[in-house]
Formats: C-alpha cells, sequence, structure tokens
C-alpha cells in the first residue's frame, strides 16, 4: 500500500473499547465539517466487526444528525439487532462530545444463488484513454482517492468520473466494501448543483448530507477505476436528492447509492 491509502486503511481499521464499542481517530480534508464518507466507512468498519465474516454487508442506510469535528475521534457504539438464519442486522450510533452525530442501520447477507440482471454501464471513455488524451487525474493532497472527471453539461442534473484508492490492497472484500462506503460519499450529493450552474466551495453555498443509503451487489476492489454515474432527479426546499450507479471497468453493476442533503444558497 501507498503511505495515504495505509493511512485510510488504518482510520477506517478503528480500535475496539470494549464490546461492542470502538474509537475511530478522525481526519481533516478542509471541508467545514467532518466529511461524511469517514464516519460511513467507520460506522460499516464497526458494524463488520461484530458479524461473522461469512456474511457480507449488502446495505447500509444513514442518517447524519449533527456535523462532526474533524480534530476529535469519534466513538462508535454497535447493536446487535438480529442475527437470523440468513441475514444479520446491526445498528450503530457515532458519538462526539457524548452526542449522536450519526446512526444507520446495516444487513448482511451470506452468499446465495438467486435471478440475476442489471442496468447497462454507459458507453465512456476508459480510465486509460482519458489519460491518454491529456485528461488530469484529480486528488487531495496526501490522500488517495483519485478521480477521472467528465465534463459537466449543465442541461443535465447529472455528474460521471471515474475514481480509484491508489495503491495495493490486500484481497480482503469486507476492507473493500467499507473503503466502498467511504467513497461513495464524493461528489454524489453536487450533483444536484449542475443545472444550476453552482460549483462546490462557491462561498454563497451552505451544503451538508442528512441521509445515505449504499446497497452492495457485488464484490469490489476500490483500487482499480470504478466509474461512479450520478444523477439528481429533484432539488427543491433547500434540499437535493441524488443517486447514483458504481461500475466496474468490466461493467458490472458493484453498488448503487442515494442521498438527500442540505443545498441552501446565501446572499
Amino acid at each position: 500500500m501507498t503511505h495515504a491509502l495505509d493511512t485510510l486503511v488504518t482510520l477506517l481499521g478503528l480500535e475496539p473499547l470494549e464490546e461492542n464499542l470502538f474509537r475511530g481517530h478522525s481526519q481533516d480534508l478542509g471541508f467545514p465539517q467532518l466529511f461524511g464518507g469517514q464516519v460511513l466507512g467507520q460506522a460499516l468498519s464497526a458494524a463488520s466487526q461484530t458479524v461473522d465474516p461469512s456474511r457480507r454487508v449488502h446495505s447500509l442506510h444513514g442518517y447524519f444528525l449533527r456535523p462532526g469535528d474533524a480534530k476529535r475521534p469519534v466513538v462508535y457504539q454497535v447493536d446487535r439487532v438480529r442475527d437470523g438464519g440468513s441475514f444479520t442486522t446491526r445498528r450503530v450510533s457515532a458519538i462526539q462530545n457524548g452526542k449522536t452525530i450519526f446512526f444507520c442501520s446495516a444487513s448482511f447477507h451470506g452468499e446465495e444463488e438467486g435471478l440475476h440482471h442489471q442496468s447497462t454501464m454507459p458507453d465512456l471513455s476508459r480510465p486509460d484513454e482519458l489519460m491518454a488524451s491529456g485528461m488530469d487525474v484529480v486528488s487531495f493532497k496526501g490522500h488517495p482517492i483519485e478521480f477521472l472527471h467528465f465534463p459537466d453539461d449543465e442541461s443535465v442534473p447529472q455528474k460521471r468520473l471515474w475514481f480509484r484508492l491508489a495503491g495495493d490492497l490486500p484481497e480482503d472484500t469486507i476492507l473493500n466494501r467499507y473503503l466502498l462506503a467511504y467513497s461513495s460519499d464524493f461528489n454524489l450529493l453536487t450533483s444536484s448543483l449542475v443545472p444550476h450552474g453552482i460549483k462546490f466551495g462557491d462561498p454563497r453555498l451552505q451544503i451538508a448530507s442528512l441521509d445515505h443509503a449504499l446497497w452492495f451487489h457485488r464484490d469490489v476492489k476500490v483500487n482499480d477505476w470504478l466509474l461512479y454515474d450520478m444523477e439528481s432527479p429533484w432539488a427543491g426546499g433547500a434540499r437535493g436528492f441524488a443517486r447514483g450507479s458504481i461500475y466496474s471497468q468490466q461493467g458490472q453493476l458493484v453498488a448503487s447509492s442515494a442521498q438527500e442533503g442540505l443545498i441552501r444558497m446565501r446572499g
């Protein structure tokens, strides 16, 4: 692993404090509040550590209640709601300064055979083609996530990009799933801004996630390029709604996401 990816894996690994109780350190990415993806990834990491490895998370539904402080650790309390014959359910609360800043439910399922279909991946240029054409890889300094952004078309509320976590990772399906949960929060809500010509970072803009849902359809390798196809079918009342599909380069739909967030313009 690169140093940056190793740091992120450690960040999401968590420190066990007591049975069903974990502590995670925080990372300041320069946002006004703690990055929501960190809380998503750490909450899923906490839940996963209480579940038999033969069962993998297939859905995660969470609500952001208060802004988190990127300079303070987060404590995660896991409630073992149910261990059934086929499914396992966990509820996780993320706590800072004695208050819940986020909570989620996560469901885990063992492997089974069943009916199969999926949507078709958009026919877009692949990462090697984009880089060969001169497209710049966008990243945060000292952070392993990399993006290749397709240009926004303001006539449609849509964003499309390739992303990956640069570096080597072990063949660990559980690790890759909570790294995907972490990554899925980047860019999703900003698809609501596209048809209004507003960019993330506009000083008039107050934007924050209110909830986040993620469904895992297949095993995934987050250090391979993944296509994130996002759209915002609705915005209004100072809120925006967005949903996304995440594909492997082989065209497999590996995950789906949905999010609603605060979008408030000032001045």
